[in-house]
């Protein structure tokens, strides 16, 4: 694999005679075509190219969220790598047929800003998740001002809703509003506080299992 600047044609992606164009990690590389190997799989490769793919379903509806609040960029590591090296590694399970997220240790966020004091999350009629905490600002580098963000997962329909901007850590409250769809069914939830310059931000809180009212 060679890196490349930018020529008279550009940076490209994709086949090209007997090599490939991307862009990993930030650089734009050229890679020759692999070999197609002749040998099957071992039942060993097939459970990681499972576990991979399981994986990256998971997290990609997420990638607005962990994108920005995962992790500090370390070389040419993004947070969306570091979300999936962490995830692979701590929060996956194969439960002899198949692989499982590990909820209480998923992650929406990780940093080093002060996190959610007590928190607490009430269903009420209507979709509506109340969120309360203790506003434990002006501990370490945890201001008033600080963002709350969500995601509440829906395990049955694999799906994922994204809250920004939810309510200050002075608030002490506030609440999501989900979609009608989940109504009725247990979610998950993530909650985790950012600055308001979007610098600093805490390793997320799980509050367990929800049934949507």
């Amino acid at each position: 694999m060679g890196t490349y600047n930018k020529g008279i044609l550009g940076a490209f992606s994709g086949k090209v005679g007997p090599v490939v164009g991307a862009n990993w990690r930030g650089k734009d590389v050229l890679r020759s075509l692999p070999k197609k190997s002749k040998k099957e799989p071992t039942e060993v490769q097939l459970r990681q190219r499972q576990k991979f793919a399981f994986v990256t379903a998971f997290l990609t509806p997420l990638t607005p969220m962990m994108g920005r609040y995962f992790g500090q960029k370390s070389g040419d590591r993004s947070k969306r790598n570091m979300a999936m090296s962490y995830h692979m590694k701590e929060a996956v399970t194969y439960n002899g047929a198949e692989w499982e997220m590990v909820y209480p240790k998923v992650q929406i966020s990780k940093g080093e800003l002060l996190g959610v004091a007590v928190p607490v999350a009430t269903a009420e009629a209507g979709g509506i998740i109340r969120l309360e905490w203790k506003n434990n600002s002006g501990q370490a580098t945890a201001k008033a001002d600080d963002e709350l963000v969500a995601v509440v997962y829906d395990p049955l329909n694999k799906t994922s809703e994204m809250f920004f901007k939810v309510g200050l850590r002075a608030d002490e409250q506030g609440e999501l509003q989900v979609h009608d769809s989940l109504i009725g069914m247990e979610v998950h939830c993530w909650i985790a506080f950012v600055s308001t310059d979007e610098k600093r931000y805490a390793t997320s809180n799980y509050l367990g299992t929800i049934k949507v009212l």
